[in-house]
């Protein structure tokens, strides 16, 4: 079965830009991680745009939710920013017959020490096992969108 990846930007794509001294979102990476996990299933990537999750708007919230809509693809994996990855989710609830997955990372993929390929390789598998519906994958937790927070101090999402 084919995987449709979704990419929103976030700090999963962040790159640090010499220009004007700050990380800015870039290139998305998720399809070069999943490509050099060496997965057997096919991917196809669509990117909606390329934002910090703080920068999207109600208009990229719909685009992400046409994109799915019009996928004929059940598995959806969406790589989002941390802060409005829960909003994003919600908006997402009541497509029926997909097992959508929402994954990103706390540190850009470009850190030696991040955690966006274990999060990928994560939301890969939630994809693999989870029956229809909308799901947030991180640190090798599944998580109720609607029961589910960032908790910055700690670098992880917890259960409401």
């Amino acid at each position: 079965m084919t995987i449709h990846l979704i990419t929103t930007g976030g700090s999963i794509d962040k790159t640090y830009s010499p220009l004007t001294s700050s990380f800015e979102v870039g290139e998305p990476q998720a399809p070069v991680l999943l490509r050099d996990a060496g997965l057997s299933e096919e991917i196809v990537h669509d990117e909606v745009c390329r934002r910090d999750s703080l920068d999207l708007t109600p208009e990229d919230r719909a685009a992400v939710v046409a994109a799915v809509r019009r996928s004929p693809h059940r598995k959806v994996l969406i790589t989002h920013g941390t802060d409005t990855v829960a909003e994003t989710a919600l908006a997402l609830n009541g497509l029926p017959g997909k097992v959508i997955v929402l994954t990103g990372a706390m540190k850009p993929a470009a850190f030696r020490d991040s955690d966006a390929p274990f999060n990928l390789g994560f939301a890969v598998a939630a994809l693999e096992t989870l029956p229809p519906g909308v799901y947030i994958a991180f640190h090798g937790r599944i998580f109720d969108p609607a029961r589910v927070a960032k908790a910055p101090t700690k670098d992880r999402f917890e259960s409401l």
